[in-house]
């Protein structure tokens, strides 16, 4: 893929004329947006098919986390809204993934929607090796626990993961290079951290084996977010060759 369409900007907005006017600055630039907790709980469902009806692909990244059955039903919604991409918890465990992939393969069928790809979310980049193990109680280390949920994932049929760009060689010597890792946690070297705990640069995720960067705050806060994502997509070239 060309590098442009592994780049994914997170929309974090919480009005749609916000995330709408940005993405008509970049859709020519940038072809896959994401839509998180505090657009969707903003504008409501609607926001996707205003985002469909530009033409550019969608991440909805709600990261469902309940009940086999309730996570089934909204996966069932997600496919209808026609996104092309949405993730869960993998801490929700194995039966609801399972339940919700068997949700979402019986809503391809009857619908005939292109079927979305469905990601599980291992370990929030935001948390560190301490908080998991104090505050969550993971006795694992942390890229114990990611590597585990992750083959969980895989063993229960998902497309692939959402995880940090430092576990990335850890995922791809053990889960191959047609498993999908989507990575947040990416910041350019020219921009601030912010909360994120467990970062590195675009060129060096893409080198490490990630297939789609998702970055918020370095496009979406800078004054100019045209050039800003031209110099990510820029470094994500420069990873081509990977490690």
């Amino acid at each position: 893929m060309d590098m442009r369409e592994r780049l994914i900007i997170a929309l974090d907005f919480s009005r749609a004329d916000e995330a709408l006017a940005l993405v008509d600055e970049l859709k020519d630039l940038v072809s896959f947006y994401k839509v998180g907790m505090q657009l969707f709980n903003a504008e409501g469902p609607g926001i996707i098919e205003r985002l469909r009806k530009k033409g550019v692909k969608i991440f909805l990244d709600l990261k469902y986390h309940d009940i086999p059955n309730t996570v089934a039903g909204a996966a069932e919604v997600a496919v209808r809204q026609g996104v092309e991409m949405f993730n869960l918890h993998l801490s929700g465990g194995r039966k609801m993934v399972e339940t919700t992939l068997a949700r979402v393969n019986k809503t391809v069928e009857e619908t005939a929607m292109p079927r979305p790809l469905l990601l599980g979310v291992t370990v929030l980049t935001s948390l560190d090796e301490k908080t998991l193990q104090e505050e969550i109680g993971i006795r694992r280390s942390l890229k114990e626990q990611v590597l585990y949920l992750a083959k969980m994932g895989e063993a229960a049929g998902l497309d692939g993961v959402v995880a940090s760009p430092q576990e990335l060689g850890l995922l791809r010597r053990s889960l191959g290079e047609s498993f999908l890792i989507v990575t947040p946690g990416v910041r350019p070297s020219w921009a601030a951290p912010n909360e994120q705990k467990r970062i590195t640069t675009p060129e060096e995720a893409i080198q490490k084996g990630s297939d789609y960067l998702v970055v918020g705050r370095p496009v979406t806060k800078n004054a100019s977010p045209r050039e800003a994502a031209k110099k990510i997509i820029t470094e994500m070239n420069g990873g081509n060759n990977r490690c």
